[in-house]
């Protein structure tokens, strides 16, 4: 007599993996991109590190025309005589946001903020495709 699972056996452990992953999978999906959001925060808070290093070296940010480039190239040297060799952050290019969009960023009277336009790479939005502030950010 040979030794194996019956058919009956086989739709048993289907079903209960059909039922496990059922409830599993809409807990996974969401978390994409609400790990997308949370990583955005976690760069503009970088972004602004540098920012302020920026600041501290030159007396003011850069202005909204010059924006996050100036982190890395001086935009110009006789404006910013301090400016570091290496720039303010590592590697030669801004980074982008989670859905491959640079961050827009806009100098105010004493103070700036980073925007990601989110999923959609759209102004304003809902939900997942809402935008991320770096003033909003936790």
């Amino acid at each position: 007599m040979k030794k194996g699972f019956s058919l009956i056996e086989l739709m048993i452990v289907i079903i209960i993996l059909g039922l496990l992953a059922s409830l599993v999978l809409p807990n996974l999906i969401g978390q994409s991109e609400q790990a997308k959001r949370k990583l955005a925060c976690v760069q503009m808070h970088s972004l602004s590190d540098a920012l302020k290093s920026f600041k501290v070296a030159n007396g003011s940010y850069p202005t909204t025309s010059e924006g996050l480039k100036a982190l890395i190239q001086n935009p110009d040297p006789q404006k910013y005589t301090s400016y570091p060799t290496d720039g303010f952050i590592d590697g030669n290019k801004v980074p982008t946001d989670p859905w491959k969009s640079p961050y827009i960023y806009i100098k105010t009277d004493n103070s700036f903020d980073i925007i990601s336009l989110g999923a959609d790479k759209k102004e304003g939005g809902s939900g997942d495709d809402a935008d991320i502030k770096l003033s909003t950010c936790e």
